[in-house]
C-alpha cells in the first residue's frame, strides 16, 4: 500500500516535471524575441555608425597622400645646391653648366622629364660647348629634387617658374628651352604663356595628352591604345579623377604605372641597349629624385600633365613668324612611351614646328651624344 502510494505519487510528480519542461522551450524563445526586438536597434546604430566612419577614415587615408619631406625644414632633407626664391615663397634648385653665362653666346635652359632632375646629364662634349659658347641652366622643377613641392602646380605655374629661374639669374631678356619627355608640357606653357622671352624652343620626346581637344578620336583612341593597359589607365585617372590618384599609385590590387614597376615592356631595343650603357656610370644623385616624397615629385608631376589644360596645342600662334627663331619637335620612330602617330598629327596642325623624326630610334635618343648635338646645333643655329 505504502509502495503503491509511492509509484502513484512518483507518476504524478514526474508528469507535472515533464510539463514544466515542456512549457520551458515555448516561454523562453518569446521572451528572447521580445528581447531582440527592443535591444537590437539599441544597439545596430552605434554598430552601423562606427562601421561607416571607419570605412570613411580608412577611405580618407587611403585617398590622402602624405605630407612632404621639405629640403631645409626639421626633418627634411638637407640642402646641397644654390636655390633662388620665388615671389610665392616657393624655392627651386638649380645646376649651372658651360661656358660663364656672362660670355655666352647661347643661353639654353633644360627641362628634365619624368623621375629626373636638374642633375640630367646630356652627352655634350666640352669641344662643342666651348665652340658654341652654350650656357646650360637646368633646375629641379617643383616637388623634384630641392625646389619646394607645389599642390597647384600646372602647365600654366611651370612656364613661369621658368620665366621667373631666369630673371633671377639674369640670363637675359630671351633664352632657349629643352624639354625632355614630360619636361615637354612645360614647353608647351613656355610657348603658350611667354612666348616674348623664348629665343627657341625644342621638345624632345615630348609628352603628348589624350585628351587634348585637337586630336581627331580615332588618332587619340589608337594611340592610347598602343600603351601598356595599367598606364592606359594611370593616364585615364590621372585625367579623370585626379583625387584617385595617389590611391590608385599606392594600391596593391592592379598594376599601375609600368616604368615605376620596372616593365621593360614599355622600351623598344634601342632604349635597353641605351640603359645598360647608361647603368655602367650610375647617378649618385638619383635618390635626390623623389626624396621629398614621391607624390609631390611623380604624382603631382603626371596630375599637372594630363589635366585639362587651359589651351589647345593648335591655339599656339607661331612665336617666331619673322623667323628670327625656331621651334623643333624630335620624336623616336620606334618610341614605345610616345606615340609618334599623335606627335607627327601636332606638327602637321601646327607647320611651323620643325618635325624630326629619327628612324632608327626609341625614347631615350638624347642619349646619343651625335643626336643630342644635333639637336643642339639645329636649336641653336636653324
Amino acid at each position: 500500500m505504502v509502495v503503491g502510494s509511492t509509484k502513484k505519487i512518483a507518476v504524478a510528480s514526474a508528469t507535472a516535471h515533464t510539463r514544466r519542461n515542456k512549457a520551458t522551450p515555448t516561454s523562453f524563445p518569446l521572451s528572447l524575441c521580445i528581447n531582440v526586438q527592443s535591444f537590437c536597434p539599441a544597439m545596430f546604430v552605434p554598430i552601423a555608425v562606427t562601421v561607416v566612419v571607419g570605412l570613411l577614415g580608412f577611405a580618407y587615408q587611403s585617398l590622402k597622400p602624405p605630407p612632404p619631406k621639405i629640403c631645409g625644414s626639421p626633418g627634411g632633407p638637407p640642402i646641397s645646391s644654390p636655390r633662388i626664391k620665388l615671389s610665392d615663397g616657393r624655392y627651386l634648385a638649380y645646376r649651372e653648366k658651360g661656358v660663364p653665362k656672362e660670355e655666352a653666346k647661347y643661353k639654353i635652359i633644360v627641362i628634365h622629364g619624368f623621375d629626373s632632375s636638374k642633375d640630367l646629364d646630356l652627352p655634350v662634349s666640352k669641344d662643342f660647348i666651348e665652340e658654341l659658347r652654350v650656357y646650360f641652366l637646368l633646375f629641379d622643377r617643383a616637388g623634384y629634387g630641392e625646389s619646394d613641392p607645389y599642390p597647384s602646380r600646372s602647365v600654366k605655374s611651370e612656364a613661369y617658374d621658368i620665366q621667373e629661374l631666369a630673371d633671377k639669374l639674369q640670363i637675359g631678356p630671351k633664352f632657349y628651352v629643352i624639354g625632355v619627355s614630360m619636361g615637354a608640357y612645360p614647353i608647351y606653357g613656355c610657348l603658350k604663356y611667354i612666348p616674348h622671352r623664348l629665343a627657341g624652343a625644342s621638345l624632345v620626346v615630348p609628352f603628348v595628352h589624350y585628351w587634348w581637344p585637337c586630336l581627331p578620336p580615332n588618332i587619340s583612341r589608337e594611340g592610347l591604345q598602343r600603351l601598356q593597359k595599367s598606364d592606359q589607365w594611370t593616364f585615364r585617372i590621372a585625367h579623370h579623377a585626379p583625387w584617385l590618384f595617389y590611391w590608385w599609385m599606392t594600391q596593391k590590387w592592379f598594376p599601375s604605372l609600368s616604368i615605376m614597376s620596372g616593365n621593360v615592356a614599355i622600351f623598344c631595343p634601342q632604349d635597353i641597349e641605351m640603359m645598360k650603357k647608361l647603368s655602367e656610370t650610375p647617378s649618385v644623385v638619383q635618390e635626390k629624385v623623389r626624396q621629398q616624397g614621391v607624390h609631390e615629385s611623380l604624382y603631382r608631376d603626371m596630375i599637372a600633365g594630363y589635366s585639362k589644360w587651359e589651351f589647345d596645342p593648335s591655339d599656339i600662334i607661331n612665336p617666331f613668324p619673322n623667323n628670327e627663331g625656331s621651334v623643333h619637335l624630335w620624336q623616336g620612330y620606334e618610341d614605345r612611351i610616345i606615340p609618334y602617330q599623335i606627335n607627327r598629327y601636332i606638327s602637321e596642325k601646327l607647320p611651323w614646328i620643325r618635325y624630326h623624326e629619327v628612324p632608327d630610334a626609341g625614347h631615350l635618343l638624347i642619349f646619343r651624344s651625335d643626336i643630342c648635338e644635333t639637336i643642339l646645333r639645329s636649336l641653336l643655329l636653324g
